[in-house]
């Protein structure tokens, strides 16, 4: 299920210069504030929840899975390379399945590990809330690089839906309307740092049972139509 070459050439695309540049900026920006706000509030739980959770989990690990989900197959399909990949003996799954390893491992980097340094810097982890937000924007990694590799798949402006996606309607309806929270990685993934954070520093307004559900349902469903797309992709180019 997963194919080195495949995985070689995915890494090239998503580091290469320019896209590297653009997956640098939010990071640095992140541990930026941290360090500012540090500097001026001092060491503060309540602060740094609200940091972490509304700069880090709603807006840079999102912004870092469209760019890492959507880039690690949507250009091959936009400039017709993808034609060259399928004609090689890989089964289709196992280039979806590579690709989402892929994209899964960027979004982490560029995610969860600036965000667990800019926890410590904001309060040194007290109440474990550099920790509790670190393991969501983990799992959310997971499901928006699904997500995301299947809107690559499907789409040719996968980057303008899915940045609809998670400005949009995570960060606007989620913030406005109760029932679109329940749709939303966003508070899946923070259903889970609230049992990790002290009591009251990350709240979720979906309960860890069905959001742990939906975070497997989305990132299965995703991974095999995606694979299903790609594999109906190869058939057309035959035709």
């Amino acid at each position: 299920m997963y194919d080195p070459t495949v995985a070689r050439l995915t890494y090239r695309a998503l580091l290469g210069r320019r896209r590297a540049a653009i997956l640098f900026v939010l990071p640095v920006l992140l541990v930026a504030i941290a360090v500012a706000v540090r500097a001026f509030a001092g060491a503060d739980d309540g602060v740094a929840s609200g940091v972490l959770g509304g700069f880090a989990i709603a807006t840079m690990v999102p912004l870092i899975g469209v760019i890492a989900g959507t880039g690690a197959i949507g250009p091959e399909i936009d400039d017709g390379s993808i034609v060259y990949l399928l004609a090689k003996p890989v089964k289709r799954p196992t280039i979806i399945f590579t690709k989402l390893i892929v994209a899964i491992g960027v979004t982490m980097l560029f995610s969860a590990l600036p965000t667990l340094i800019a926890g410590l810097i904001l309060n040194g982890n007290g109440g474990q809330i550099a920790v509790a937000y670190t393991i969501a924007a983990l799992v959310a990694s997971i499901a928006y690089s699904a997500l995301f590799l299947l809107l690559g798949t499907v789409s040719r402006h996968a980057v303008v839906f899915g940045l609809v996606y998670a400005l949009v309607w995570e960060a606007l309806f989620g913030s406005l309307v109760p029932g679109a929270r329940t749709l939303s990685v966003q508070q899946w993934s923070l259903s889970v740092a609230e049992k990790v954070a002290g009591d009251g520093q990350v709240t979720s307004d979906v309960g860890l049972p069905l959001a742990s559900l939906l975070l497997v349902a989305v990132t299965v469903v995703a991974t095999w139509y995606a694979g299903q797309k790609l594999r109906a992709l190869k058939l057309a180019g035959e035709e």
